[in-house]
């Protein structure tokens, strides 16, 4: 592996300002412009960690969205799919006639001259990005990444590396992922997801099909062997002729990279794979199977990318966690507070077993909270039975974020079909009413998982507090 340069900036990235800069993908391409020398300004809705962490890069940011914010000089406006037309600061730059761009296309264009490696699926790529990111660190390569999530803390979801290799993930929810052209690209999991961009999972897999047909000519593409619907996206791409070289992995006897045995080590565990004829024994430093076969996915796209699989093997038990994934918030009074980013039913089923599985004897109790209401209205029945594997729950309303409400669409289709599946849940009117509960219920010995894509998040602190009381 040899150093980069630093590439250049396109001249209409030398001024950009972000709508909605504090967003997880956002922030990160901003704060690589800023390393590169660009002159970055945005706006969000409120203060946050992330936004004093950008101003330490020189980061313009105002609070709160008008046209005024809109500098003079500004050579480009950057939004999100979920910044709306009406948007004072978007419809300045449409009277202005600056160029707007989605941030696929600024990080696109960051992507530039190196060489990427997208990772892309329903669930897991911003852990999997993450552990690339830290094992290459580890192994002195200091690759150039984006990451849907903070490693360390605020301002750690990016960094501008003197490596030749940039990771991003790569987003599907939006078919942003369209916009990459990476060396080597990864599939974990292809399932119906993001109800208001695609109608039917036969889009999903077209949309799926375009993003593994953007690989660079002669590059890889990574892909799951035991999840369903990656196995039925590698069928139709060979089916197709696509001229690609894949490269599946997992448990299943036919994956070229096969798991052999994962071994539960409280939360952590132990992997064995063989890869090209050789077994190779690494550790996993986050519990469960569902984050064990992320770091093959890993392992297989870093070897794929020319780094010794030996080494990234050592490498990968660096990988401690990523904010909001599995996130150890405190212990207080024997009782264990977890942070989990889980919102989809799969991402739920997954995080609960990994952690029933480091429980012991204690219990597992959840504050779940809903995010959107059009994946509440399709997904809802899971979500509820999902919650069956916890001891006990309680599930906050419906998170907005970007949507409008849907007419009968609330928590009780997910509190309804927890019941039916014999689980112990009760809906909650407010935040408060649910720390009070789960405070109530919560024994030396047990987890209490938040849980959710919203602010949920923002309970553990009050849970750990109030315990403490």
């Amino acid at each position: 592996m040899t150093a980069a340069a630093t590439p250049s900036l396109p001249s209409a990235m030398e001024r950009p300002h972000f709508v909605g800069i504090g967003g997880a993908g956002m922030s990160g391409i901003a704060k690589i412009l800023a390393v590169r020398g660009a002159r970055v300004a945005g706006s969000d809705a409120r203060e946050s960690a992330t936004a004093d962490a950008l101003r330490g890069f020189g980061v313009t940011v105002h609070i709160g969205h008008a046209a005024g914010h809109l500098a003079p000089d500004a050579t480009a406006v950057v939004v999100s799919s979920a910044i709306r037309e009406d948007n004072p600061e978007l419809a300045e730059a449409r009277r202005r006639g600056l160029p707007v761009l989605h941030r696929a296309d600024a990080l696109a264009a960051l992507m530039e001259g190196l060489r990427p490696l997208a990772v892309a699926g329903t669930h897991g790529k911003t852990t999997t990005t993450s552990m690339l990111a830290v094992s290459l660190a580890d192994l002195g390569l200091d690759p150039s990444y984006a990451i849907g999530g903070d490693l360390e803390g605020p301002g750690s979801n990016a960094h501008q590396g003197t490596g030749e290799i940039f990771v991003a993930e790569a987003d599907e929810s939006d078919r942003s992922f369209h916009k990459y052209r990476p060396e080597v690209a990864i599939v974990l999991n292809v399932e119906l997801d993001h109800h208001a961009n695609y109608a039917s999972i036969e889009e999903i897999y077209e949309s799926f099909e375009i993003f593994a047909g953007r690989v660079a000519e002669g590059g890889t593409l990574v892909i799951s062997a035991d999840h369903d619907g990656a196995r039925e996206l590698t069928r139709r791409l060979r089916a197709a002729g696509r001229d690609l070289r894949i490269r599946t992995y997992g448990q299943a006897a036919d994956a070229d990279v096969r798991v052999v045995r994962i071994t539960p080590k409280g939360l952590a565990s132990e992997v064995v794979v063989v890869l090209d004829g050789e077994e190779l024994t690494f550790d996993v430093s986050v519990p469960g199977n569902h984050y064990a076969l992320n770091a093959v996915a890993a392992l297989t796209a870093g070897a794929a990318l020319g780094v010794p699989a030996a080494d990234l093997g050592r490498a990968l038990a660096s990988y401690t966690g990523v904010k909001r994934r599995l996130q150890l918030k405190g212990l207080t009074r024997g009782v264990q507070v977890i942070d989990s980013y889980a919102h989809h039913p799969t991402e739920m089923t997954a995080d609960l077993e990994a952690i029933r599985g480091g429980a012991g004897e204690g219990r597992v109790l959840v504050v779940f909270q809903p995010h959107l209401f059009s994946r509440t209205q399709e997904l809802g029945k899971e979500m509820g039975e999902a919650l069956a594997l916890a001891d006990g729950s309680v599930v906050l309303p419906i998170y907005p974020a970007r949507e409008d409400p849907i007419p009968g669409v609330t928590s009780a289709l997910i509190t309804d079909a927890a019941q039916a599946a014999g689980a112990a849940v009760r809906a909650m009117g407010t935040p408060d009413e649910a720390v009070d509960a789960v405070v109530g219920m919560a024994e030396p010995g047990d987890l209490v998982l938040t849980m959710g894509a919203g602010d949920v998040t923002e309970l553990g602190p009050k849970i750990l507090a109030r315990l403490a009381d």
